[in-house]
């Protein structure tokens, strides 16, 4: 389908995208440096449906394969599950030229980057995602980690991966649920990135499930939304500048996870709710119009994605919760806002009395 190259100074790698690619996934591993060692961390779910195929296609490479299973779910995403990874590495005697392989969503590939960089100081790691989310965002760019019981992914590391192996086939027997939660992050490079792949996503007729996209959308979700991560993660690769554009929808989208305990809401549906407070914020300082706010809500109501807050939130703790935001500076909140399709801007001019405002809208 395609090969996309994320190029950067140290260490450029391969995006490639094709139906069957999980059988391919030894064959294409052979090209990298490494040892015959491998570690493949994944989740029940996930390796019951596709672990044996995975080893099998490293062991007929001539790897040597342990596997690693992680209770699944946001919340098992810490320090102690962390633990588990190294014990098995240590168990299966994985050395410096040893790989890990991430087979699962965001928080498989999360954890399994943060181990594979600081296990021995440091491991190849290769991403397999099998969510829609960890396709298109999570198992690109490097960014890998834990969370604290305070605040989401305060515990981490920029680590790049040395292949991301996408093969659309997995996605049928990912929940629709988080299906919808991946279209989130789509709809998101739609706004900062892409405004042509937003478009085509509002001629899709519906956005809330595989079955339901027009022919050839998927493939235009997967190839455009990785591309503009990857055009994102050259141009910025540790975040200094332009690559805290990729946070859209996620200021206020960590607060609503944090506070609900990672359980209530998925990943996507908090961005999905935090685009709507940025799209809000935007419009409150005058950044961006209404035309653009009511178009980026029916994206988002198409993917039939929540568009207010969760019950029971409290809009003082929510406030309270940003401070503690990976992306505060100077004790600012910093926020993303959109200020026309495709093109967003970085600001920390939002008042708290203006923040409140909106979020009360949204209760």
């Amino acid at each position: 389908m395609a090969s996309i190259t994320v190029q950067l100074p140290q260490a450029s790698y391969e995006i490639a995208i094709a139906s069957g690619n999980l059988d391919q996934l030894g064959q294409k591993m052979q090209p990298i440096k490494q040892g015959k060692k491998v570690l493949l961390v994944s989740n029940p779910e996930i390796f019951g449906h596709y672990g044996e195929r995975a080893i099998a296609s490293l062991q007929q490479a001539g790897f040597d394969v342990s596997h690693c299973i992680l209770s699944a779910g946001e919340e098992y995403k810490t320090l102690p599950t962390l633990q588990i990874i190294y014990d098995t590495a240590l168990e299966h005697r994985l050395e410096r030229s040893s790989t890990m392989v991430a087979l699962g969503g965001g928080v498989v590939g999360d954890l399994t980057g943060f181990a594979a960089a600081t296990w021995l100081r440091g491991l190849n790691v290769v991403q397999v995602p099998t969510s829609l989310l960890a396709m298109v965002d999570a198992a690109i760019g490097g960014k890998t980690g834990v969370n604290h019981p305070i605040g989401k992914n305060l515990i981490g590391a920029f680590h790049q991966p040395s292949l991301v192996l996408i093969d659309p086939d997995v996605l049928k027997t990912l929940p629709v649920r988080e299906f919808r939660g991946g279209m989130a992050e789509v709809i998101k490079y739609g706004v900062i990135w892409d405004a042509e792949l937003f478009v085509q996503m509002e001629n899709s007729h519906s956005l809330d499930g595989l079955n339901n996209l027009t022919p050839g959308l998927l493939e235009e979700i997967l190839i455009r939304s990785c591309q503009s991560k990857a055009d994102v993660v050259m141009k910025d690769e540790k975040e200094s500048s332009l690559r805290a554009i990729l946070n859209y929808g996620h200021t206020v989208g960590h607060a609503v996870e944090s506070l609900t305990g990672y359980t209530m809401v998925t990943h996507g549906e908090a961005v999905a709710i935090g685009m709507v407070a940025a799209s809000q914020l935007a419009l409150e300082l005058g950044m961006w119009d209404e035309e653009c706010d009511r178009r980026q809500l029916a994206l988002i109501e198409k993917a039939a994605l929540p568009t207010r807050l969760s019950s029971g939130l409290d809009i003082e703790e929510i406030l309270v919760t940003l401070q503690t935001d990976k992306k505060v500076k100077d004790s600012k909140v910093r926020f993303v806002l959109p200020t026309g399709l495709g093109v967003v801007t970085v600001t920390d001019r939002v008042s708290t009395d203006v923040l409140r405002r909106v979020l009360a809208r949204m209760q």
